[in-house]
């Protein structure tokens, strides 16, 4: 049955206040009004406004990040400089009042270089997920103790591909580099990962729309929470490492892309290693199913001598799930769960 406009407007609304709920619970009460605002008291008046309220029909208002698109690119608009009356506002000021805020924000609204960042979803490359990878990559080079090759789906600017040029503590396991300039300590709960070497032996993602880590730098920090100054701060740092030695990162087809990596012969000596964070749900179904496919199909040939691993932290039914699948005997794990931005984890002893 299709949906009439006020219910395509009255959903797309529900998403803005479901995302304002996200943003006040992840500690980002300036980001959660933002939306709450807008969700609220949008109209049709601008173009921006008629494009958000007029979201395409079986389109998914939340699926989409309809919120964070626009509020990816008020940010954008404040560090630009292009609206210093909404600057004045935004953090590190205190949360303004509702009334202060819609009274600024109304006429920014209106601005037409808000119109592109409704074109395509929010590209994050969140390096606090990093903490997950290393986590998992130290499971890994304890089964296998081996260097280790990287091919991550869904790269963006590849910053977690760099896993190893960050510095961790880990509930009191200490991996990476701890002369980095990017150091992070999650809230762990439960015992630290297992004790290993971690070698990099080569470095390689894919995404649809690649992002340089020194010329797209402003969109990438544009889509971090105003709120979350450490966050900025990180990301800024990250992309500076980045900057001085980018990661390959090829645009295409993750399933396509996939399949020709897999396709390379395997090295003795190497763990082959494909990864994703907070990606997977992104992909269609066909590419998702062809994806699995072709992990079985590969894995169904790996040896103790060339491994192949499937390391992913996603969305689960309860939390977000670090899962480690890997061949040649193909058991799939459950590492650990935590926080979708890796602030927080939670180690599974039975795991370690």
């Amino acid at each position: 049955m299709r949906a009439c406009a006020p219910e395509r407007e009255a959903a797309v609304r529900a998403a803005f206040a479901t995302q304002a709920g996200w943003c006040d619970r992840s500690g980002a009460p300036f980001t959660g009004l933002l939306c709450r605002l807008i969700g609220e008291r949008l109209d049709r008046s601008t173009g921006l406004g008629r494009r958000v309220l007029g979201w395409p029909e079986g389109a998914d208002p939340i699926r989409d990040a309809l919120s964070l698109r626009v509020c990816g690119g008020l940010h954008a608009l404040v560090r630009s400089g292009g609206a210093a009356a909404l600057a004045a506002l935004y953090p590190p000021h205190p949360v303004p009042d509702p009334e202060t805020l819609w009274e600024v924000l109304r006429p920014a609204l209106a601005d037409p270089a808000l119109l592109p960042w409704l074109d395509g979803p929010p590209q994050t490359n969140e390096v606090g997920r990093s903490i997950l990878l290393m986590a998992g990559f130290l499971a890994l080079a304890r089964r296998f103790p081996q260097p280790i090759d990287l091919l991550e789906l869904g790269a963006s600017a590849g910053l977690n591909l760099l896993a190893d040029r960050y510095g961790y503590d880990l509930g009191g396991r200490s991996a990476g580099d701890p002369a980095s300039r990017v150091q992070l300590r999650p809230r762990w709960e439960g015992p630290p990962p297992p004790e290993a070497l971690v070698t990099i032996a080569g470095r390689r993602g894919v995404d649809l729309n690649p992002l340089d880590p020194r010329r797209d730098s402003e969109r990438l920090l544009a889509y971090v929470w105003a709120d979350q100054q450490e966050r900025l701060a990180r990301l800024k740092a990250a992309l500076a490492i980045a900057a001085a030695d980018p990661p390959r990162v090829d645009k295409g087809d993750a399933a396509d892309w996939l399949d020709a990596r897999l396709a390379e012969p395997a090295r003795s000596g190497v763990t082959r290693i494909v990864f994703h964070t907070v990606a997977f749900d992104y992909f269609v179904a066909e590419t998702q199913a062809r994806i699995v496919r072709r992990l079985e199909e590969a894995g169904a040939g790996a040896t103790e001598e060339s491994p192949l691993a499937w390391l992913r932290y996603e969305a689960g039914p309860d939390h977000f799930e670090l899962r480690l699948r890997a061949w040649p005997d193909g058991e799939d794990r459950l590492l650990a769960g935590g926080h979708p931005h890796g602030s927080m984890v939670r180690w599974f002893s039975d795991q370690a």
